[in-house]
């Protein structure tokens, strides 16, 4: 068989591949790697899920005391990026950067959860629709879904902060 003809069967492989399966959302577009928004991304990413098991705690945002939401966004972005963010979910919230839908968000995002009216939880956009936080009282920092029927009912926006 010549490689012309292997080429064409691969290609018509991939094609009829490709019918058969679901459509997919494209994904965001990544920063460049190398540039400082991505280096500073990669940073936070990395020290994120580092804090991954690491225990609930009302107030808190050390990794030896424990964490609530928002203490574990602004421990990760100083630790990580030398980034100082305010304090509370609400807070974070109202930083004047363009609230951004669930399919442009990108790794290092914020995201934020509404409970009626107001903004009451916040986590960091690691990708492929997975956050991580520290979600409540007597859990630990875990990583979790978008699509989830809690987080995704709740789901207000993200912001970028990097």
């Amino acid at each position: 068989m010549t490689i012309r003809r292997l080429l064409a069967l691969l290609s018509l492989a991939c094609l009829l591949a490709a019918c058969g399966s679901a459509p997919r959302r494209a994904p965001s577009p990544s920063p460049a790697p190398g540039t400082p928004r991505a280096d500073a991304a990669n940073a936070v990413l990395f020290r994120a899920i580092a804090l991954v098991g690491t225990p609930y705690r009302y107030g808190g945002n050390t990794p030896e005391g424990g964490f609530d939401c928002s203490g574990l966004v602004g421990y990760v972005f100083r630790d990580a990026a030398g980034v100082a963010l305010p304090r509370s979910s609400g807070e974070l919230a109202d930083l004047g950067r363009h609230k951004l839908a669930g399919d442009a968000l990108q790794a290092g995002d914020l995201v934020f959860f509404e409970d009626g009216r107001r903004i009451s939880h916040v986590g960091i956009y690691v990708g492929e629709r997975r956050f991580v936080h520290a979600p409540n009282s007597g859990g630990t920092v875990r990583l979790d879904s978008l699509d989830g029927g809690w987080w995704r009912e709740r789901f207000a926006y993200g912001k970028r902060v990097l």
